[in-house]
């Protein structure tokens, strides 16, 4: 079992940021080729994943998928769960993209939770208010992180964040009794 989040942070947040590749997924690619459409590629998501996501949008916060890849699959599941922020392959990488997101509403970075797992995210967990890492993150990503979950990306871990941060917000138990 992982400590409870700082309640104060965690009230704090009005957006979530989700690395796609070792946190909504396992990091695994499938690759292929489709003769009619050229390269293709396949992602496996959790559906514990999904309804974390309904749950964090259901507290009225905005949830980002940030990636370094470029990928069709990441946008398809963005899509179906209405994810306000994707940004997929920015040039300028995934700092500047988080700020760019973040200024478009006035909010800051300290409004800004990130759950991350790799080198690519360091810049990012570096800055905002919260940052999170999943159980196989790299360690230089688990030592810049306030809490580290015991599930690994794409087995749930979104779904164990979520848990952890809207029960130090208070609202887990709200959301909860909706499904009963």
């Amino acid at each position: 079992m992982t400590a409870p989040l700082d309640a104060r942070r965690a009230k704090a947040v009005r957006l979530v940021s989700l690395d796609v590749d070792g946190v909504l997924t396992d990091g695994s690619l499938w690759t292929g080729w489709d003769p009619a459409s050229g390269s293709f590629e396949m992602r496996r998501f959790n559906a514990l994943d999904g309804m974390a996501i309904r749950l964090l949008q259901r507290a009225g916060l905005v949830i980002a998928f940030l990636s370094g890849k470029r990928s069709s699959a990441v946008l398809i599941r963005a899509g179906e769960l209405e994810v306000e922020e994707v940004s997929l392959g920015a040039p300028e990488g995934k700092l500047a993209a988080l700020q760019g997101m973040l200024a478009r509403r006035g909010w800051t970075l300290e409004q800004a939770a990130h759950l991350g797992d790799d080198l690519s995210d360091l810049a990012v967990m570096q800055r905002v208010g919260l940052p999170v890492a999943v159980v196989g993150a790299v360690s230089e990503v688990r030592a810049c992180a306030a809490w580290v979950g015991t599930v690994p990306g794409g087995e749930g871990a979104v779904r164990e964040f979520a848990k952890a941060l809207l029960v130090a917000r208070g609202e887990w138990e709200g959301l909860v009794a909706e499904f009963r």
